[in-house]
């Protein structure tokens, strides 16, 4: 009774199996002991675990019984079984060279759920032959607690496995989840390859995740230890409309022995479904910017082919025709006043010429800082719409490449109010607060719709260069009530 309570109270099976084997030896002073485990068409012993034999002596028998001989007359008639000399069998198949002897004998089957699953050995009695009355009995009890321990055993590892599948079942959808929602707004594309492989391989525990993307499968992000790429693995392809994005690998487990099963297959499959998607906007985001970009570089150029055309080069064809019409009528006087004339419209065309350097690229900017080269903006801004402009602008140098962003900015901010507000008065604001630069341009002109659609490259251009910088933009307008537009920018 002792013994059956210790068993049942052990939940693991291999422990329950080694203690059924020393308390049977213990409880029939038998020198040897054995249970060998059926396979699943309860034909032959697929496995067979001793207690007794020395371990040297147990190697130099070689392979283990298979259930031949006496040992398959307990397959195939699972009832206890007796002998007093185990060789006399008719059935008897004999020992290998280095099997110790072996005379009398007990065996007894594991019944479990009504059906065989095994046997119990015990040979060499220390006094005489084993009884009916107290070896066979006594074993046979001990059989019943053992397949009572071994089946309890079993069902507490099966409850057991299918809780911490379950877990990592909740684990994988919280991840899934997590990450589905850090991926939808988030159209860099770097930085969501990044996330996906980080997070694909936490979900896992694996040593190592890649993504492999296009067609010709080319490594585009990868995280954990280095490996040769063989081993345990999951491939997951990435969808995304019935297109193949790429693929979604992870590389062996990284704590434990446990391999990829099924469960993690669908989990990173379900993943890399998610993960799909967030390449794929993040891929459309990246193209859309770049042509945006183009788009934007080509009006550029063309607005300064105009201005070049329209001033510069009708100042110069100009001068030449003054020039050269003095100089076929040869007289001093018209030469001299050509000259003179030559001379300021040279002086214009310098002027026209140094203010496009200045849009393109104000030397104060550079030499001075922001305050001087927004000041120097304000200025050619009043004389060339006559708008006034309120300029509040903080005297402290910022990083050469905020300053850019807050003086184009204000200069995209400024040439849209010239197309767009038909405004009479501006007012710009750029103040440090803590760790950022606020900037606000206000004006009091018709204002608009900001729910309809704008073919320029105004507010796009703005919020582009801002995503550069960690910076965000907010506009407040509506119609007939100016607009104000409102930028943030991390001063680091």
């Amino acid at each position: 009774m002792d013994v059956g309570r210790s068993l049942v109270t052990e939940l693991d099976p291999e422990a329950v199996l080694q203690r059924l084997l020393e308390v049977a030896r213990e409880l029939t002073h038998a020198r040897y002991a054995a249970i060998g485990l059926l396979d699943e068409r309860r034909e032959r012993l697929e496995r067979f675990l001793t207690a007794g034999i020395d371990p040297d002596v147990h190697r130099a028998i070689g392979d283990l019984p298979r259930g031949r001989g006496v040992l398959g007359v307990l397959i195939s008639d699972p009832r206890p079984l007796r002998l007093p000399d185990v060789g006399a069998h008719p059935q008897s198949y004999g020992f290998p060279l280095a099997h110790p002897e072996m005379t009398t004998f007990l065996g007894v089957p594991l019944i479990i759920d009504g059906q065989p699953w095994g046997n119990l050995y015990l040979t060499e009695k220390d006094a005489g032959e084993f009884t009916a009355e107290e070896d066979e009995e006594t074993v046979v009890v001990l059989a019943d607690w053992a397949a009572i321990a071994i089946r309890n055993a079993r069902l507490y590892r099966t409850v057991r496995e299918r809780r911490d599948e379950l877990e990592r079942t909740m684990r994988g959808l919280e991840t899934t989840t997590e990450i589905s929602r850090a991926l939808g707004g988030m159209t860099d594309l770097d930085r969501v390859l990044e996330l996906v492989v980080k997070r694909s391989r936490a979900l896992l525990d694996a040593r190592a995740a890649e993504i492999a993307l296009g067609e010709h499968h080319v490594l585009a992000a990868r995280a954990g230890e280095e490996t040769d790429g063989r081993g345990d693995r999951i491939d997951a392809p990435m969808i995304f409309r019935h297109r193949t994005v790429g693929t979604l690998t992870v590389i062996d487990r990284l704590h434990g022995d446990r391999p990829f099963n099924e469960e993690d297959e669908r989990l990173l499959q379900a993943f890399a479904a998610s993960a799909a998607t967030a390449v794929a906007t993040a891929q459309n985001a990246s193209e859309e910017a770049l042509r945006r970009s183009i788009e934007a570089s080509e009006a550029e150029r063309t607005r300064w082919a105009r201005e070049l055309h329209d001033d510069t080069l009708q100042q110069l064809a100009g001068l030449r025709m003054l020039l050269s019409g003095a100089r076929r009528r040869g007289d001093a006087a018209r030469i001299g006043a050509a000259i003179e004339d030559a001379l300021e419209q040279i002086t214009t065309a310098i002027g026209d010429l140094r203010s496009l350097i200045t849009e393109l690229r104000p030397a104060a900017l550079d030499e001075l800082g922001i305050k001087p080269a927004l000041e120097s903006l304000a200025a050619r801004f009043e004389r060339q719409t006559d708008i006034e402009v309120d300029l509040d602008v903080t005297d402290t140098r910022l990083d050469p490449e905020i300053e850019s962003t807050v003086y184009r900015l204000v200069q995209e901010a400024l040439t849209n109010i010239t197309k767009h507000a038909r405004a009479q008065r501006v007012a710009v604001q750029v103040e440090a607060r803590g760790g950022e630069i606020a900037l606000v341009v206000r004006d009091d002109g018709t204002g608009f719709d900001p729910q309809q659609q704008s073919s320029g490259f105004g507010l796009i251009g703005m919020r582009e260069r801002l995503a550069l910088v960690d910076g965000a933009l907010e506009l407040q307008t509506s119609p007939g009530a100016g607009t104000e537009l409102r930028a943030r920018i991390p001063r680091r």
